[in-house]
């Protein structure tokens, strides 16, 4: 029966990982100063980019940001990725998105999506949640942050940048 179950098991993790989507779609998302963008403008392109999900009330969200935010200057000379930070806060919570980020000088693009539209159509349940792309294509996909996470997240984006 052990056996069965394993081979499900299996199964099961290969029709996910095979079902898994490659593209973001393209639905709309805002700058902080409300004007909207299509993701296809944002992912569309060469070279690697990261999408960070976060939002305000989440803290390991922040503490993943802030870890990148530490090294990110080298990231860019080193690959010339660019992280994307979208803030998945709703009505209640998005005001308090522009004073965290002045607070905290991150460097990254901050975009909104205010309905969650972006978030349910990449079936992200859980934030933190970091997607590498690459010329278009997620190639990666993290949920959760534990310190020293960013270093994996790196080696990732190392490997893409070639």
């Amino acid at each position: 029966m052990k056996s069965i179950m394993s081979i499900a098991i299996v199964f099961l993790m290969f029709t996910l990982q095979a079902n898994a989507q490659k593209e973001v779609p393209n639905i709309s998302v805002k700058n902080l100063d409300g004007s909207s963008l299509n993701m296809d403008e944002i992912t569309k392109g060469e070279g690697v980019k990261i999408i960070s999900f976060w939002a305000t009330w989440c803290v390991p969200c922040i503490n993943e940001l802030d870890a990148i935010s530490e090294v990110y200057d080298d990231w860019i000379d080193e690959t010339n990725v660019e992280l994307i930070a979208i803030a998945t806060d709703d009505a209640r919570t998005k005001k308090r998105v522009k004073p965290l980020i002045n607070g905290k000088g991150w460097e990254y693009k901050i975009l909104l999506d205010e309905n969650q539209e972006l978030q349910r159509s990449l079936n992200i349940t859980v934030i933190p949640h970091v997607i590498v792309i690459k010329d278009g294509k997620i190639v990666w996909r993290h949920t959760g942050y534990q310190m020293g996470a960013e270093d994996e997240l790196y080696e990732v984006v190392k490997k893409n940048a070639k």
